[in-house]
């Protein structure tokens, strides 16, 4: 096991977020000499930023720990194109309006990760639109293109794989890599930027843009990347059965995130806690040893801390008090998903598919066949069931026994 003298790199080995690292030996070197302003891009291609973005944002918790500065830069530029690393076709192209939206919205979270300032290692958020948006191609071309190899470009296994399938990479697409080398070399000239972090997913759009520096200003950068996660069982990380596990309380009830957590597998409970809390490692170490029915407490700590981060204090007690009424006292909390189904009522098979429970109507009518579906505690097996809800009177849904949802009229 490597040893680093910085408490940067041992904070980031011990919690197990390196994969892969450009000189770790000069990086650590300078982490221990200086402050290290380190950035992660972020596109902004929806609303809201999901789980499978959180090891990245408390990467950047993680570089402020230690007392270096963290630049989250918002792809405004970027998030024009979309990035094509290790994608099967392109994204959909975003209008400049709804670029600006989902980059207002995305900027609320990171408040709650990092603190923000005027001072050395204070956060400071940028959007690359500010710089991209003013380029102008012929001089770009000349400035820049000529650092660019296209037989190199054309060897990063995020392309290769692409062309490998024969699906089609657009030059718009091909750019991206440029302008994301670009941005590195752009926030070393604007604010001392030395490190570019990312998931492994973008170890050769940051080695561009450490040669593209290197060989325009002669400064040395450097680059780290985490490894790819995904859950125990092979699953996506940030991917629930009924979709993304957003971060912003819009788009996902802080009950749902919450449970997310809390229904996680047994094998991942100390690697979450490692990544994903702030918890002592010692403490960790405990509760990753917990086996049987006790790894759920784990489960319950992790679910509160976690919900403690991305949606305050109030939200993770509120979710926890509702799993425990819902699971323990038989009853139904009030931060369980809700749906409202008017006075002439809702067949079950929409009522499971519209509360988010079951993908399809198709999904719902077999819940409803195998017996999982119950209505006030009653098993339900009638597909053509038409729930009626009274006023002031809630009805309380289970799908299992862990999904639970109020219906009301």
């Amino acid at each position: 096991m490597t040893t680093y003298s910085s408490s940067l790199l041992r904070l980031l080995d011990e919690r197990g977020y390196i994969h892969q690292m450009t000189d770790a030996a000069a990086l650590d070197a300078l982490a221990q000499k200086q402050i290290v302003p380190g950035y992660i891009g972020f596109d902004p291609t929806a609303p809201s930023l999901h789980v499978g973005s959180m090891v990245q944002i408390m990467l950047l918790r993680r570089l402020q720990q230690a007392g270096h500065k963290p630049i989250v830069v918002m792809g405004g530029g970027t998030g024009k194109i979309g990035d094509p690393s290790f994608k099967d076709e392109a994204r959909g192209l975003l209008t400049n309006e709804k670029v600006a939206e989902n980059v207002a919205s995305i900027r609320r979270i990171f408040e709650r990760f990092l603190s923000f300032g005027d001072g050395p290692a204070d956060a400071i958020m940028v959007d690359n639109a500010e710089w991209l948006d003013r380029l102008e191609y012929l001089p770009f071309l000349r400035e820049v293109g000529q650092h660019f190899s296209v037989n190199r470009m054309l060897s990063f296994d995020s392309v290769k794989q692409r062309l490998d399938r024969e699906q089609s990479l657009s030059f718009l697409e091909f750019n991206y890599m440029i302008l994301q080398a670009y941005d590195f070399r752009e926030l070393s000239q604007r604010y001392g930027c030395r490190l570019q972090m990312g998931g492994s997913d973008q170890w050769g759009n940051i080695v561009n843009g450490i040669e593209l520096t290197r060989r325009m200003d002669g400064i040395e950068v450097f680059g780290v990347t985490t490894p790819l996660l995904t859950t125990a069982d092979g699953g996506k990380m940030g991917k629930s059965v009924n979709g993304a596990v957003w971060l912003n309380e819009e788009q996902l009830p802080a009950y749902d995130f919450w449970q997310y957590w809390r229904n996680c597998d047994d094998r991942d409970v100390g690697r979450f806690l490692r990544l994903f809390t702030d918890l002592p490692l010692e403490e960790i170490a405990r509760l990753d040893a917990l086996e049987g029915a006790e790894i759920n407490d784990a489960k319950v700590v992790l679910a509160n801390e976690v919900t403690r981060l991305v949606r305050g204090d109030d939200a993770a007690r509120t979710a926890e008090a509702t799993a425990r009424e819902t699971f323990v006292g038989g009853g139904a909390g009030e931060d369980l998903p809700a749906l409202t189904i008017g006075a002439e009522g809702m067949r079950l098979g929409a009522v499971l598919t519209e509360i988010g429970f079951t993908a399809s109507n198709g999904e719902a009518k077999r819940k409803i066949m195998e017996g999982a579906v119950k209505i006030d505690g009653e098993t339900i097996l009638d597909q053509g069931y038409v729930v009626i809800a009274e006023d002031g009177a809630p009805i309380k849904l289970s799908l299992g026994k862990k999904k639970h949802g109020l219906l009301m009229r």
